[in-house]
């Protein structure tokens, strides 16, 4: 390669790290069913079934609401609630029917369920069918964050760029950090699933898809994680006894 076009490529490099979007992000890595932000904290979420109240009786609907007031009562620390409105992914399913299809013996029955797979796929198509998804996300800050004063955070909001310090410091405050993490995963969990709700937390994986779809909605529901051998998973180095998870999405 000629070297001034070696050059122009170098600048080109440089530019394109200080335009990523990923530079503005907030959130470091993610390991160990945790986001870790780049001020230090961790975040743990939950996903929540829900319930439609106007289907149970008032003694029920009293039930339930005394107890979210009394699950709420309990906390000693802040929860985010986020509702997720979603165009309905039917993929999943429609892949069944189309095995189910193909094994199909009776011809007439092989060509209904192909027009079925049609019409339903047209239907969640043009209706622009919606589901929600209901999730808690539980914080655990380090107490240094805690103390910065109100400019230094509006700085790092604008500005937040990473360094190894951040990075060495991060490592050496997690498993201390995940410790208060896990206890308020606990107490949130136990609280909602008195409310008659189901509640899992999401793993790493998952948690990994969900800021996938979210940054990416119109790309996510072309290129999909069927797994975890799709995720591209490196060892940085960041430790002997600690790694940290590189994640590389599917390219576009």
């Amino acid at each position: 390669m000629p070297e001034k076009a070696m050059k122009e490529s170098v600048k080109d490099a440089k530019k394109n790290v200080q335009t990523s979007t990923q530079l503005h992000l907030k959130i470091s890595e993610i390991r160990d069913n945790t986001v870790v932000l780049k001020n230090g904290g961790l975040r743990s979420i939950l996903k929540s079934s829900s319930m439609n109240l106007n289907l149970k009786s008032e003694a029920e609907q009293n039930a339930v609401i005394y107890s979210y007031q009394n699950f709420l009562n309990t906390l000693e620390f802040p929860i985010q609630i986020l509702i997720r409105s979603k165009k309905l992914d039917i993929d999943d399913y429609i892949e069944k029917l189309k095995k189910l299809a193909v094994k199909q013996t009776n011809p007439l029955m092989q060509k209904q369920t192909f027009e079925y797979i049609e019409y339903i796929s047209r239907l969640v198509e043009y209706a622009d069918i919606m589901e929600k998804e209901f999730y808690v996300i539980i914080p655990q800050d380090p107490f240094r964050s805690e103390q910065k004063g109100l400019i230094k955070t509006f700085l790092e909001n604008i500005f937040p760029q990473d360094t190894v310090e951040k990075i060495k410091q991060r490592h050496g405050e997690f498993d201390e950090l995940k410790k208060g993490l896990n206890q308020r995963v606990n107490t949130t969990r136990a609280g909602l699933e008195n409310c008659n709700l189901r509640v899992t937390e999401l793993n790493t994986q998952e948690l990994i898809e969900l800021f996938y779809e979210v940054y990416n909605p119109m790309t996510s529901r072309n290129q999909k994680f069927a797994n975890e051998e799709d995720l591209a998973l490196e060892n940085d180095g960041a430790g002997e006894n600690q790694s940290t998870q590189t994640v590389e999405a599917p390219k576009s």
